[in-house]
């Protein structure tokens, strides 16, 4: 693969915000990195984790995010893709996946001066006195929502000195906000009031603080030594694994069918904390090595895709809980922990409407019931989303991990050979015997779904925009469990989401003990750290889809008896 063509002085020019703007208008995908500004085009066909990790990034400065998910090597391989440098601290646009309107170079100078006739001089003009610094005129969603509002400093250059803030105490960036056109706005509203009297202030002095206090505490994590992979802890993890596994092994063979898909089911369990380990390149920090495992446990010993849970967890991890990005939260028509589904957003992860359809009006009115039980049957929609992302060729063709797709499909006809022919078929005499097993060793695997969603189902929703620094952002949507040491197996880390977040590539067994100094940080900055235990959590969890059930059922009663544009009309 050839590297960008860029001579070193060029490389070095000071680009305006307005010349980043032109390039993002004609649809280049400019990113900023510590003070670099990166032109990636050409990287977005080869990235191992997906494009759309990417695209949400597109306009802003992603130096957090890329230095959380990727080694040092991988940060210096990028800078071959820089085309300039930036003037100042960067204020970041809204990127064109999330709505962000863009002028090209001529739409720039006409409004300027309408009148004027725009010549190749002034479109190649960067304009140099235009600082990063300065606002554009037009940077936010062409339809901007209520994450527009902003707090404003208090004295302390943190939150306001009074106790609530009003809506009128709020800045706006322009352009505008669009008037009210969903019965729903009045209760987004609201939750954003919440969380900006509750979080700190998004003023660029107070986010650029917590950020600086962030690197602080990364430092001082290397320094203590917590990214380095307790192996010894993975050695009493494979003698778990084999006992499992040698277990079901011998009650299948023995005749004792439900006990064997006991055994097997937790295997599964707990083979899922290592391949999220390995995902975040957790366990040797080598990206080919860490992806072989990470494929060899879940395609050949789990059936399901390891490339594809990575597709889709780096966006998790980009756009934690937000409704129209983050496919971890995106379950319609069975769940929704936002009313803002009820108004047909649009997936770009998935790229479709998430309609509010006769299916999702009965399912969410019963949705903090039917949690447990649709859980259960939670790995036969990750088989789905594996072979989508397998056979339809979602996953990268070029670059490092071009190779990846086609071990995956070994591991899908080696995992189907020795689970569904040799175990299912030749080893289970009987038809209904065949079907106890599989229900019953997919349904135990059961526990990892309520643990994937505990920590954020019951966390904001809310979009505070770009302001809100990737930290604040972390920890505001993600909470932690808390549990007794002894049973951190059973949880394999996914208790210290809040920890993990904030630090991606950590192995879990470190977690724990990074979990103090995240707390220390947290009281620091003011940011609240949400803290629950397992049972209050499963029941803030509950409430949260019993709160959102309640908004569907009045809702669909409203529409079934006024008709749907009556319902957006009378409010």
């Amino acid at each position: 693969m050839a590297a960008p063509q860029h001579t070193s002085r060029y490389r070095d020019a000071t680009l305006s915000r307005t010349h980043i703007e032109a390039l993002i208008g004609e649809g280049r995908k400019i990113v900023v990195l510590d003070g670099r500004v990166l032109k990636v085009d050409a990287w977005l066909p080869y990235h191992p984790g997906g494009d759309k990790a990417i695209l949400h990034m597109v306009g802003r400065d992603a130096t957090n995010e890329v230095k959380a998910f990727h080694s040092t090597e991988t940060q210096q391989l990028m800078l071959k893709y820089q085309i300039g440098k930036i003037d100042g601290q960067w204020r970041d646009f809204v990127p064109p996946i999330q709505g962000g309107a863009f002028r090209k170079t001529e739409e720039q100078q006409a409004a300027l001066c309408p009148t004027l006739e725009v010549s190749d001089e002034l479109q190649d003009d960067s304009s140099e006195n235009d600082s990063s610094e300065q606002p554009s005129p037009l940077f936010d969603p062409a339809e901007r929502p209520l994450s527009s509002l902003r707090r404003r400093r208090g004295s302390a250059g943190g939150a306001s000195d009074s106790s609530a803030t009003s809506l009128s105490d709020l800045e706006l960036d322009e352009p505008a906000l669009p008037p009210k056109t969903s019965a729903g706005d009045d209760r987004t509203q609201q939750e954003l009031q919440y969380d900006l009297e509750k979080y700190p202030s998004l003023d660029p002095a107070t986010q650029s603080e917590i950020i600086a206090k962030y690197k602080q505490l990364d430092t001082r994590i290397r320094a203590e030594g917590l990214y380095n992979c307790n192996y010894t802890a993975y050695a009493i993890e494979a003698l778990r694994y084999t006992t499992l596994a040698l277990s079901s092994y011998y009650l299948l063979h023995q005749g004792w069918y439900a006990l064997s898909a006991l055994c097997l089911g937790m295997l599964w369990h707990q083979l899922t904390f290592t391949v999220h380990d390995a995902g975040h390149m957790g366990i040797t920090h080598d990206f080919q090595t860490d992806s072989c495992i990470g494929i060899l446990v879940a395609d050949f010993l789990g059936g399901l895709s390891c490339c594809w849970w990575k597709r889709n967890h780096n966006v998790h991890h980009i756009v934690t809980n937000s409704a129209e990005h983050d496919p971890d939260i995106q379950h319609m028509p069975f769940f929704a922990i936002s009313h803002r589904f009820f108004d047909g957003l649009r997936s770009t992860y998935y790229d479709r409407v998430m309609t509010f359809d006769p299916v999702a009006k009965f399912m969410l009115k019963y949705q903090h019931y039917m949690y447990y039980p649709i859980l259960t049957f939670g790995r036969f929609n990750l088989y789905v989303l594996s072979w989508q992302y397998i056979f339809l060729g979602q996953g990268p063709r070029k670059g490092p991990a071009w190779w990846h797709r086609y071990l995956e499909v070994v591991g899908q006809v080696f995992f189907w050979y020795w689970f569904g022919y040799l175990t299912v078929y030749k080893s289970i005499p009987t038809a209904s015997s065949r079907i106890l097993f599989v229900l019953l060793s997919h349904m135990i695997t059961m526990p990892v779904h309520v643990q994937i969603t505990l920590s954020h189902f019951a966390m904001s929703t809310a979009d505070l925009g770009v302001a809100e620094s990737f930290p604040q952002r972390m920890l505001r949507t993600t909470m932690d469990v808390d549990c007794p040491e002894w049973l951190d197996f059973f949880h394999g880390g996914l208790q210290f989401q809040a920890v993990h977040h904030l630090f991606p590539r950590m192995p879990r067994h470190n977690l724990r003990r990074a979990q103090k100094l995240v707390m220390q940080f947290c009281e620091d900055v003011e940011i609240p750290y949400a803290l629950y235990g397992f049972a209050e959590g499963n029941g803030k969890v509950i409430g949260r889809l019993g709160e959102v059930a309640k908004q569907a059922r009045i809702l669909a009663e409203c529409q079934r008896s006024m008709g749907p544009q009556d319902v957006f009309e009378a409010h």
